[in-house]
C-alpha cells in the first residue's frame, strides 16, 4: 500500500500524510438530509451497522447532538458514542491519528452535518477523493429562517450524491413539513443566533454569541410546518405538541 509522500509544507496532500492513497477508487461524499424528525439520526445509526457488520471501520463524528454529548443519539431511542467534531478540527488530523495509529478508516459518519463549517467540508471532499474513503453526512438543510446552513450549502456544492430521507415529516394542517420553525411564546421566531441546540427532555444546549442568563432565559421550542404555514406564523389550533424540541 503506497503512503503519501512528505512533498513540503505547500503540498496539499501533506496535510493528509500518513493517511494511505488509494489509487484504484475514490471515495464518495453523500449528503442525506431533511428537516426535524424525518429519522437522520437513525439512518446514520443504520448505515454505521451496516458498514461494521461487513466488517468496514469507521469513524463516527457529531457536531452539536441534541443531547449535548459527543453521540449520535436517534429519537426512537438508539445512541452511539462518536468523536465531537469543534469548530476549528480538521477533520482530515482525526484520520491521520487513526491511521498513525494502525487503525484503518474505510468510511466516515457524520451527524449534524448542517453545522460543519465549509471549510470541513472540503476536508471530507479531500478525504473521499485522495483517500478512497467513504463519507456520509446526516443533517438539516435550512435553519429556522429558511436559509441554508452554511455546511449544507457547501454540502449541496460539492457531494457526490444529495438524498433527502424519505420519512415523511408531517405539518400540523397533514401537509409535508419542510421548515423548522423556532416558536417562542406561539410566535415565529425571524431574527436570532443561527445555532441554538436541545432535546425534548433536556434543559439549555446552546451555542450562541449571545447565550442568555438563567433569568433572561424563557421556553422556545422548534415545529416543522409546510411553507404557507410557515410563512403566516401559522402553528395550527394546539401549539404545545409533543415531542417538539424545546428549550426551557
Amino acid at each position: 500500500m503506497t503512503v503519501l509522500e512528505d512533498t513540503g509544507p505547500d503540498d496539499p496532500t501533506d496535510a493528509l500524510s500518513p493517511v494511505p492513497a488509494v489509487e484504484t477508487r475514490a471515495g464518495r461524499l453523500k449528503f442525506c438530509y431533511g428537516p426535524m424528525d424525518c429519522g437522520k439520526s437513525t439512518l446514520a445509526l443504520q448505515i454505521d451497522h451496516n458498514h461494521a457488520r461487513q466488517g468496514r471501520r469507521g469513524l463516527v463524528l457529531v457536531r452539536h447532538d441534541r443531547s449535548g454529548a459527543p453521540q449520535i443519539s436517534s429519537r426512537i431511542g438508539i445512541t452511539r458514542l462518536a468523536t465531537e467534531v469543534a469548530a476549528g478540527t480538521d477533520v482530515r488530523d482525526l484520520v491521520r491519528e487513526r491511521w498513525a495509529a494502525g487503525q484503518p478508516v474505510d468510511y466516515i459518519i457524520v451527524d449534524e452535518a448542517q453545522f460543519l463549517s465549509p471549510a470541513q467540508v472540503d476536508q471530507l471532499a479531500e478525504l473521499a477523493d485522495d483517500t478512497g474513503i467513504d463519507v456520509y453526512c446526516f443533517g438539516i438543510a435550512t435553519d429556522f429562517r429558511s436559509r441554508l446552513f452554511p455546511g449544507a450549502a457547501r454540502l449541496f456544492e460539492v457531494a457526490d450524491e444529495l438524498q433527502p430521507v424519505q420519512v415523511e415529516v408531517l405539518c400540523w394542517c397533514g401537509r409535508p413539513g419542510r421548515f423548522n420553525a423556532r416558536v417562542r411564546d406561539d410566535e415565529i421566531l425571524r431574527e436570532g443566533d443561527t445555532v441554538v441546540v436541545a432535546d425534548t427532555e433536556q434543559s439549555v444546549v446552546e451555542s450562541s454569541a449571545s447565550a442568555r442568563s438563567d433569568a433572561e432565559q424563557t421556553t422556545v421550542r422548534y415545529q416543522v410546518l409546510c411553507r404557507r404555514h410557515f410563512r403566516l406564523g401559522d402553528l395550527g389550533p394546539a401549539t404545545a405538541h409533543h415531542g417538539q424540541l424545546r428549550l426551557s
